[in-house]
């Protein structure tokens, strides 16, 4: 009776075999997302290297699938895979980190180079008008009742002049002839700037 029933297990085991072996498979596949997922989780959160969070996830499907395993499977395969995976992306990491660093290095050496051109410019223009001093000055004077602007401004040593024709908008304002005859405050203004 035993025997006939050992042999009765054993066929119903056979039959099932196949079924098994598929939901194994499935099982192995959903472990190593699980564990890919938890090493990225892991590269990402903390400051550990990506090899610690690798050795963590390698061990927590190594541990997952060995309960799973029944006598005779193997889970290698799968969990070569993982670790290929693995590899992959701390590699991937890795590059893209080094281009950041390439990115930000050659970024660095850009504004360097440009702060010089932008110094030299600067020196360059103190040759051209001479010394500059750290006196900016400017100075308008509107023709009384003309539509004549003339301003002079003085700025690093440069001095420019420039004549102008701009309709007076405060005119209708202040009547035919306005409040008073000759230079007042609507006719002239007054700028200086003293930088130290």
């Amino acid at each position: 009776r035993c025997r006939r029933f050992a042999a009765k297990a054993a066929a119903v085991e056979g039959l099932l075999e196949p079924s098994l072996r598929v939901l194994y498979m499935k099982q192995l596949l959903l472990l190593r997302e699980k564990a890919l997922a938890r090493y990225k989780v892991a590269a990402k959160a903390s400051e550990n290297s990506d090899y610690e969070a690798m050795i963590d996830a390698d061990a927590f499907f190594g541990s997952e699938a060995e309960a799973s395993t029944r006598a005779g499977w193997d889970y290698s395969a799968e969990r070569a895979s993982l670790q290929a995976t693995m590899n992959e992306v701390a590699r991937a990491k890795k590059r893209l980190a080094d281009t950041k660093l390439a990115a930000a290095k050659a970024q660095q050496e850009i504004m360097k180079l440009l702060q010089t051109q932008h110094s030299q410019i600067q020196q360059l223009q103190q040759v051209a008008y001479g010394t500059a001093t750290p006196l900016n000055l400017g100075l308008a004077y509107r023709v009384p009742d003309t539509n004549i602007n003339l301003s002079v401004g003085h700025q690093q040593g440069r001095t420019n002049v420039q004549l102008s024709c701009v309709p007076d908008e405060s005119a209708p304002l202040l009547g035919p002839n306005g409040f008073t005859r000759g230079v007042g405050p609507g006719n002239l203004g007054v700028s200086v700037s003293l930088t130290v």
